[in-house]
Formats: C-alpha cells, sequence, structure tokens
C-alpha cells in the first residue's frame, strides 16, 4: 500500500487524516511543518504528500515549488481550510486542491486518483 506524508500545522488535522488513512491501509508519516521537508522526502520517499498551505512557519505553495523542482513526478495534493488560494497560479503545480473537512470522503478520492495517475501501467 501507498505511504503518505501528511505536512500540516495543526496536530488534529494530522492526528484525523492519519488515523483515518491508516484504517484504509495506507503507511502514513506526519510533519508538523515544512522544516527540512526536502530532507524528510529524500529519507521516508513518500508516494503522495497532503500539504498544507497555510502553517504558522512555512508557506505551503513556496514548499510545493521546491518540492516540484526536486521531485517532478511526486504527487501533492494541497490542503487548506481557505478556498481563496484556488485562484492563486502556484496552485496549478499540485496535483489537487481540497478544502479541509471532517469528512475525509473527497480528500480519499483525490489520493486514489493521483495515486493511480503515477502507478506504472500493467
Amino acid at each position: 500500500m501507498a505511504k503518505i506524508l501528511i505536512v500540516d500545522d495543526e496536530e488534529n488535522i494530522r492526528f484525523l487524516y492519519s488515523e483515518e488513512l491508516k484504517a484504509d491501509g495506507y503507511e502514513v508519516i506526519t510533519a508538523e511543518s515544512g522544516y527540512k521537508l526536502l530532507e524528510r522526502i529524500e529519507k521516508e520517499r513518500p508516494d503522495i504528500i497532503l500539504l498544507d498551505i497555510k502553517m504558522a512557519d512555512y508557506n505551503g505553495l513556496d514548499l510545493l515549488q521546491d518540492i516540484r523542482n526536486k521531485y517532478y513526478n511526486l504527487p501533492v495534493i494541497l490542503c487548506t481550510a481557505y478556498d481563496s488560494y484556488k485562484g492563486d497560479v502556484k496552485t496549478i503545480a499540485a496535483d489537487s486542491y481540497v478544502i479541509k473537512s471532517f469528512d475525509l470522503t473527497e480528500l480519499k478520492k483525490r489520493i486514489t486518483q493521483a495515486l493511480e495517475a503515477v502507478a506504472p501501467q500493467t
């Protein structure tokens, strides 16, 4: 099963996403900030990243650019409480954009789609 890296400064969101996705059979790792994120990606080799946009110390859109520069094909789903970022041109680099909710139906659907898009064709 795929490994998901959740990057969010809100502990309750990391916990909710982690528990729900583990229950679906995913391997889940979390980060509370973008600190040394590229090194973490290198070490952990996640299959997909769930990235918060608005974090206390980091701008998720800037992190997204850093990820794209080094890991072009690594799927990234932006997760935010604000739909106002949808208009930001930097969001185009993401595979998906999901508004945070306690109902993870949409997020899970986007994860499946993103992983299928990069899966080797057999």
